[in-house]
């Protein structure tokens, strides 16, 4: 229960116990990931839902952004402004990813995002399938333990460490394919969709975080959650046209 508390502590603003994981319990906590996602997404799609139209997708995507602290679109603004600025060296792309202002890449990134989750949701919303802001808010949480598994952490210290050095290989391969199985049964052929295009977001990122840092940062993988979260809705969306 802890692990799970940790995952609630960590990726939302939902009021949890205080708890003092060890590395252990961090490292188990990406088990989690997943169902927290689900969890936002169906707070979403609740709010969503209920208000329709325009103005439902535009709370839905809110309510994604308010639940979680921005925290993950914090991540993506870092890593879009250190990509540009870090003119392909290793050095200099770390440093900037631990400046905390954001710079004009960084804002357009957020901005984009944001508009595509937001007609992407009004779409999957005005299609009475508000499921499929689940399915995409549980795939992108799910893209962390994905990359913990198979990519090497470059920033030692801290919690992303930790994950890395204790994160539970077997369990988290059964855990990626529960949450695969589980986009596929919710959804169907959309949730297929979802799930490529969750699959291609994280093979490309993982290769291009690979190429310039030789692994992953805490922003490269709070990138890796929005990017994926967003192009698996999109992907639902495009299939519901």
């Amino acid at each position: 229960m802890k692990a799970l508390i940790t995952a609630l502590a960590f990726l939302t603003r939902l009021p949890v116990p205080a708890v003092a994981p060890d590395a252990h319990t961090v490292g188990r906590s990406l088990l989690w990931y997943p169902l927290v996602g689900a969890g936002l997404g169906a707070i979403a799609a609740l709010v969503g839902w209920g208000a329709g139209g325009l103005l439902g997708a535009a709370l839905a995507v809110t309510a994604l952004v308010l639940l979680s602290g921005a925290l993950h679109l914090d991540g993506l603004a870092d890593t879009a402004d250190a990509w540009v600025g870090g003119l392909g060296d290793a050095e200099r792309t770390l440093a900037i990813m631990k400046d905390p202002s954001a710079g004009p890449v960084g804002v357009a990134a957020v901005v984009v995002v944001l508009l595509l989750e937001l007609a992407a949701a009004e779409t999957v919303l005005r299609q009475t399938v508000p499921t499929a802001l689940v399915v995409a808010a549980m795939l992108g949480r799910a893209a962390a333990p994905a990359l913990f598994l198979t990519t090497p952490y470059v920033r030692p210290g801290g919690l992303g460490d930790a994950m890395a050095r204790h994160r539970p290989g077997a369990a988290v391969y059964a855990v990626l394919l529960a949450t695969a199985a589980a986009s596929v049964l919710l959804l169907g052929l959309t949730g297929l969709a979802a799930l490529v295009a969750a699959a291609v977001t994280v093979a490309v990122a993982r290769s291009l975080f690979l190429r310039r840092i030789g692994g992953i940062t805490g922003d490269t993988v709070g990138a890796t959650m929005v990017a994926t979260q967003t192009l698996s809705l999109v992907a639902a969306a495009l299939t519901l046209r």
